[in-house]
């Protein structure tokens, strides 16, 4: 599989990122394993989590994919084999350099790692001036711990006046964009953002690009919602675009034999600026299938397609 360069991280992926915001939620440890295991039979590249994950689960804290993730390197030994991005931003502090400073040795001491390959501010922290908070990443670039930073959930202004900042001060760039895009929500990347992207030769690794699950097919109607916790954040899709947009994908399926995960990461993957979409998954069976996207070529009649349905 060929890989694409990461903007100007240094690093480079295949055009499928592993999300680890299941793992220790609703994936346990033996599917957590299981999944992580078979990804790196896969050859597969890098592996996305968060230092937030999942606190918002009644009991949690936060911390337990890293947690999860860092015991399988552990037993794994396959650190050397795969590459961690993970973020900071949306616990208490958000990116104040104090803060940033104690989250990352947070993030290494639960990975079990000695460096961080990808490190993202998880949302823009208007409370802290860029330059302060580039201060701090660039002190865990210059100790060694991250190799590239990134930045998730900023607009494209936020963006742009980032680089900015870097560019007048020598500080760290951020090299890699993580924004929101799937069939049916497409405005955060789309005009703008994915401009500057593309201009400043930024990276871009997508989520929620299955839309919470939506995109899978499951959910058809209103007695499909209890199928997943995720049930209620799918409902409005089918209020709008989403019947049509599964309707495409499913006339597209016929055509290729390729299944609707499949053709919707498939159409996120080629879209412009684009390196790769990020989908997690809770069973071997569903990574199989959804990995399988990155031999899918779609035509440049089939993505239109697709984007007209949207």
């Amino acid at each position: 599989m060929t890989e694409r360069a990461l903007g100007q991280s240094g690093l480079s992926i295949r055009p499928f990122v592993l999300g680890g915001n299941v793992f220790g939620m609703t994936a346990d440890r033996a599917a957590s394993f299981a999944v992580l295991d078979r990804f790196v039979e896969h050859g597969g590249g890098m592996i996305d989590t968060a230092d937030v994950y999942s606190a918002w689960v009644p009991g949690h804290k936060g911390g337990e994919s890293e947690t999860m993730m860092g015991e399988w390197l552990k037993a794994s030994g396959a650190r050397d084999r795969i590459l961690i991005a993970t973020k900071v931003g949306m616990m208490e502090g958000g990116l104040k350099p104090d803060r940033v400073r104690a989250a990352v040795q947070g993030s290494l001491d639960r990975l079990g790692v000695d460096v961080i390959d990808l490190y993202f501010a998880h949302k823009d922290d208007p409370d802290v001036p860029l330059d302060e908070m580039l201060g701090a990443f660039g002190e865990l670039v210059d100790a060694g711990t991250v190799r590239a930073i990134g930045a998730s959930n900023y607009s494209a202004e936020r963006l742009a006046e980032a680089l900015r900042v870097s560019a007048e001060t020598g500080l760290p760039r951020f090299t890699v964009m993580q924004p929101e895009l799937n069939l049916l929500d497409r405005d955060q990347y789309e005009g703008a953002l994915q401009e500057l992207c593309i201009a400043e030769g930024l990276g871009v690794v997508t989520y929620f690009s299955l839309a919470s699950g939506y995109l899978s097919g499951k959910y058809r109607d209103a007695g499909d919602l209890s199928k997943s916790p995720r049930g209620a954040r799918v409902q409005p899709y089918m209020e709008g675009r989403g019947p049509a947009v599964l309707a495409a994908m499913e006339r597209i399926a016929g055509e290729t034999g390729a299944s609707l995960p499949q053709i919707a990461l498939a159409w996120v993957a080629a879209q412009p600026g684009v390196t790769a979409p990020i989908a997690s998954a809770t069973s071997v069976e569903q990574l199989d299938e959804i990995m399988g996207s990155e031999a899918l070529r779609l035509s440049p009649e089939q993505l239109a397609a697709l984007t007209r349905a949207g």
